[in-house]
């Protein structure tokens, strides 16, 4: 990240190991994650837990034991308990035999990538955290606020001192912000920063998919909902702006009289559910529940049959993640048997619907049903949300111009909109005592008031067309960093610390505290109020 340079003596090991690397979960975030691994660094994918037989021997095939290959022993579980047996076993035997196994058939791994769904994290995490192994964990870190310092406690009893700790907060890596950042809190393009607009375009169907018929189409226990699962990303985003230590300064507060993180005075919220309800379904479609028997599907632009097929069946997309999450083992089919083959299994999938009779909440719930009407399906989570944070003046005695000037008073606007032609292509405002800034996913534009001339500024690109996909290169820049600080922890001598801060850029307690930034805005809008962001975390952290 470049935000900080390590003081400590650096002892590098005398011989570099491979860093190896587990992956739970065989989904679309775990491949990519695997992806990158292989493209932009030095670790090697080992191991995958995945309980759909097909992911797991595509995602070995493709990562870890090569195409007609053979997993060895170790490097292929159906569950993460299973790996978790599996490992607490052979570190067991090793410790017996006191010897170091070298062999591909009873080495373990060096850390984990966890990539299942967002409910199962902190179940993951509290059982292997004792093992004391680096982590990444997709985003969110939990779907409660109770449940991201269950986590918290685990990881620092067990890992923060002595392992690294990622969060799949893939913006703040991404080529085109940390320059972005760089210009605001290092340069200063724009003087003080008195507001800033940030909106997330979820994109019309990619909403429906995942948000109405997918697995994050409810909201949790709490009530918390997409501004969670979609966009806490967003959130930790405008928080490493204005919140976050400027670029070349600590992050710890200790090391400085003067605090280094601004937080927030208040926040509210507005949002709700508009579109993907009842009451706004077409009349023509009558009763129908799902779209192959529904006499509205040729004229309804949600229409299943036309994203699946007419989007990306027809259009031979077989590797997009919306149609391997339908159908999992479409690009197989189609391959082996044809284009009509897979067709039939894909409508196969689609046909699949329960009915207004069905009272088992709990069956409905636990899966996602992707040819359901979008008017008459279960999901509960807005398609509209704004969050709104204020910030007063910093009260600092310092003296340097850093901390006197990028502490003003201030405020910033995220909106997450679901029905929108971009999707997930975030844009935004900066706006200055000297100037301001309008950025999108790909360009950055700086107006001077002094001068009057308005400039673009140069991003660099992703090296690969595929890296820029990812989060226009975040998802290769997290997974660079964080294999970068699990390097330089193992092979170069770093303190856990400065590794954490060199290469991650962002602590345990700023992670958790970005996810509870979330939680307070979810509460500010169920409860119509705003939420005093001094006593509402003290108070949380009391209970």
């Amino acid at each position: 990240m470049g935000d900080y340079t390590p003081t400590v003596t650096i002892n590098p090991s005398p011989i570099s190991k491979p860093l190896r690397f587990l992956v739970i979960g065989a989904g679309s975030r775990g491949n990519a994650y695997a992806r990158a691994v292989r493209s932009v660094t030095n670790g090697v994918i080992h191991a995958v837990a995945e309980p759909h037989a097909f992911k797991r021997r595509e995602f070995g095939e493709k990562n870890i034991w090569g195409k007609g290959g053979r997993p060895g022993e170790g490097q292929e579980f159906d569950d993460w308990k299973d790996w978790l047996e599996w490992e607490t076993e052979r570190r067991k035997l090793t410790a017996e035999t006191n010897t170091t196994a070298t062999n591909a058939s009873t080495v373990g791994v060096d850390g984990v990538f966890i990539c299942t769904l967002d409910e199962t994290h902190v179940e993951i995490l509290q059982a292997i955290t004792p093992l004391k192994l680096h982590i990444l964990c997709e985003k969110p870190l939990a779907i409660s606020l109770t449940e991201c310092l269950a986590a918290y406690r685990s990881l620092s009893t067990h890992c923060e001192a002595s392992k690294i700790f990622s969060v799949g907060h893939v913006l703040r890596y991404s080529p085109h912000n940390m320059l972005l950042r760089q210009l605001l809190l290092l340069d200063r393009v724009v003087g003080d920063i008195v507001s800033l607009e940030h909106c997330e375009p979820v994109g019309w169907w990619h909403f429906s998919h995942s948000y109405v018929r997918g697995n994050w189409r409810r909201e949790t226990v709490n009530g918390d909902g997409s501004l969670l699962t979609k966009s806490c990303h967003d959130i930790d985003f405008i928080l490493w702006m204005l919140c976050s230590p400027s670029p070349g300064g600590s992050s710890s507060s200790s090391s400085s009289s003067t605090p280094s993180y601004h937080f927030p005075r208040s926040i509210s919220s507005f949002g709700s559910l508009t579109q993907f309800r009842r009451a706004r379904k077409p009349i023509k479609a009558g009763n129908a529940t799902n779209c192959l028997s529904c006499p509205a599907e040729p004229e309804c632009i949600y229409s299943a049959v036309k994203i699946y097929d007419g989007k990306h069946l027809a259009k031979q997309k077989l590797s997009h993640s919306a149609l391997s999450i339908v159908c999992p083992d479409i690009e197989d089919v189609y391959t082996t048997q044809g284009e009509q083959a897979a067709r039939q299994a894909l409508l196969t999938s689609l046909s699949e619907d329960y009915d207004r009779s069905t009272t088992e909440d709990a069956l409905i719930a636990s899966r996602p049903w992707y040819g359901r009407c979008v008017y008459e399906a279960d999901n509960s989570v807005c398609d509209d949300q704004v969050v709104i944070l204020k910030w007063d003046d910093q009260n600092t005695t310092a003296s340097t111009s850093t901390s006197t000037t990028s502490r003003t008073s201030k405020t910033a606007l995220f909106h997450m909109i679901a029905p929108t032609e971009k999707q997930c292509e975030r844009r935004g405002r900066v706006y200055g005592t000297k100037g301001e800034v309008s950025y999108d996913s790909e360009t950055i534009t700086i107006h001077t008031f002094e001068s009057g001339t308005t400039t673009s500024v140069p991003v660099p690109k992703p090296a690969t067309e595929e890296e820029a996909q990812g989060h226009g290169g975040g998802d290769y820049g997290l997974v660079r960093s964080f294999v970068q600080a699990v390097d330089a922890v193992e092979n170069k001598g770093y303190a856990v610390a400065d590794a954490q801060r060199s290469f991650i850029g962002c602590t345990l307690e700023e992670a958790v505290r970005s996810h509870a930034v979330v939680f307070a805005a979810e509460e500010a809008r169920r409860d119509e109020k705003v939420v005093k962001w001094d006593e509402w975390w003290e108070k949380k952290i009391r209970q």
